[in-house]
């Protein structure tokens, strides 16, 4: 849709407005910026979306809708459960500005809950109950996107300024070498790739959540141990 000058005012529709989002991208999506690119004003989007956030979410959804999880049968607890996050945090990357939809609330629409209901569905089959399944699948969801979100800061500030950030990279190791308590430890650190630390820091964090809350196990329980509860009891 193009922008016209004088006349009667162009008449969108939702699927101009999540068109429009989807090509701006969630990153910079905003109701000045939709209502730009189809040249209406704001108040011409507020007709068919709740303003900013029913914008996200509209947008949002429609991208979560391209989002298929792949459930391989074979696949024991630990390795099922690593793939969903990994394949969360391929599609977000992918997607720069949906981590921050998702951690702002998740499910917020169709898109969302069949998300969430495939994934409770393959942990219930792994022998949860469907309570403790929304626990876990939420835990390694918020652990997988939050560190999807680090990531996607440092992709952005690489893009904007690589030369700098390789100073300040450089700075900082230079300050690592000379410090007299951390210079021995950091000379023995191996070198990891991004995507092997995060592989590898998921793996940690689920082991432990299978630990403490493996199939099984009611939520309280779950709830209880963690809280403390049980050594104060």
């Amino acid at each position: 849709m193009t922008r016209r000058i004088g006349g009667r005012p162009p008449q969108i529709g939702r699927d101009d407005i999540v068109r429009a989002g989807r090509e701006l991208g969630m990153s910079r999506l905003s109701v000045k910026a939709v209502a730009a690119a189809l040249g209406v004003t704001p108040t011409a989007l507020y007709r068919h979306v709740d303003g900013r956030f029913g914008l996200e979410r509209v947008v949002g959804e429609s991208i979560l809708a391209g989002l298929t999880l792949r459930d391989d049968p074979a696949d024991d607890l630990e390795p099922h459960l690593l793939s969903f996050a990994l394949q969360l945090r391929e599609f977000v990357l992918a997607h720069p500005g949906l981590a921050r939809y998702l951690q702002i609330l998740f499910p917020r629409g169709d898109s969302g809950r069949r998300l969430l209901t495939a994934e409770v569905e393959a942990l219930v089959r792994r022998g949860y109950r469907p309570d403790a399944a929304v626990v876990v699948s939420g835990a390694v969801a918020s652990l997988s996107i939050a560190m999807t979100a680090s990531e996607e800061s440092s992709v952005a500030a690489e893009t904007e300024d690589l030369t700098g950030l390789d100073r300040e990279r450089q700075a900082a190791v230079e300050q690592l070498a000379t410090d007299a308590h951390l210079a021995a430890a950091h000379s023995v650190l191996p070198q990891v790739s991004r995507p092997a630390y995060v592989r590898m820091l998921l793996t940690a964090a689920i082991r432990g959540l299978i630990q403490v809350a493996p199939p099984g196990r009611p939520v309280a329980e779950i709830i209880a141990d963690l809280s403390g509860e049980k050594e104060q009891a």
